[in-house]
């Protein structure tokens, strides 16, 4: 991905916080629960335990996650049984997710554990998170506080009339001299850097930026993940400006499956159902710690996932 030594020297500075994480002695307890370091190996099982709780994940979406993270895995005589990941952003934030415990190993607090042994290492961060309704209790002991909620929307993709625009407003595709605008846009809306990510997420992805005589102003990404397409991140300044970005992402994916996950005060989930996109769940936004400021003007409307945020 890198193309010149300067950005490889970036690259490799903002992995370093990921490095101190990734290597935990394996730690054993009284029940024979073992927890050490999640490795590139592991994720096949990982999948496994994913497909057991049905999550969608496929794969492909571990090896994304797991180029951008570190985790922590529970194993007893020799099984692995549960996972956690996280993912630092700049030298002030994280997120944490992929938090799974095989069904038949539940109750035996490994959940908390896992998260414990995470949040060891990231004790300089804020942390955030989306929760499940299960697992809201086990954060809030944690330190957590809700902050807000997330609706996960999904379906098969209608056509989508077009959003009107003000003049000099227009939607276009995305090319390479947008990288560094984009990534301010995303940096500026979560109120955390994630440059490296946002380059991977750029190469695999159809991006249509929104532009105001030739300004950047807002953008979104369709990609492949779960069950067929997501749509995520949607960066704006104003929901008018989203649902011109969704709508043409939506057009391109109709009769096709495709999931988005939207802020709950977003505005766009009664338009979304009209597109085909239902609401199937609502995670709690949590965090510990303060909460990441974004620039005033930039709004995050959807996530690119609920693990990355």
């Amino acid at each position: 991905m890198a193309v010149a030594d300067s950005q490889d020297d970036v690259e490799n500075s903002a992995l370093e916080p990921i490095l101190k994480i990734v290597n935990p002695a394996p730690t054993p307890s009284t029940d024979g629960i073992v927890l050490r370091a999640l490795l590139e190996a592991d994720l096949d099982t990982a999948l496994g335990l994913s497909q057991a709780v049905h999550w969608p994940h496929r794969l492909a979406d571990w090896q994304f996650a797991f180029r951008f993270g570190s985790g922590v895995v529970a194993e007893r005589d020799g099984e692995l049984v549960g996972c956690a990941m996280s993912w630092p952003w700049g030298p002030s934030h994280a997120t944490l997710g992929l938090v799974i415990v095989d069904p038949k190993c539940q109750g035996r607090r490994i959940g908390f554990r896992l998260v414990q042994a995470l949040l060891a290492d990231l004790e300089d961060r804020s942390v955030l998170l989306h929760a499940t309704a299960e697992g809201r209790g086990l954060y809030e002991r944690l330190g957590f506080v809700r902050t807000g909620e997330v609706r996960q929307h999904q379906g098969t993709a209608q056509s989508a009339p077009l959003v009107a625009l003000d003049p000099g407003w227009r939607l276009r595709p995305s090319d390479h001299a947008d990288a560094g605008v984009l990534i301010d846009l995303d940096t500026a809306a979560r109120g955390m850097p994630r440059e490296a990510l946002m380059r991977e997420l750029l190469a695999a992805s159809d991006t249509v930026v929104l532009d105001q005589e030739g300004v950047c102003r807002g953008f979104a990404m369709l990609r492949r993940f779960g069950r067929g397409l997501i749509i995520g991140p949607v960066i704006a300044p104003d929901a008018r400006g989203a649902k011109a970005l969704i709508a043409h992402l939506a057009g391109l994916s109709a009769g096709k499956f495709v999931r988005i996950d939207i802020d709950f005060d977003s505005g766009l989930a009664e338009w979304l159902e009209s597109l085909g996109l239902m609401r199937v769940d609502g995670p709690t936004e949590m965090v510990r710690g303060p909460v990441p400021v974004p620039v005033t003007g930039v709004h995050r409307y959807a996530l690119v996932t609920q693990a990355l945020g």
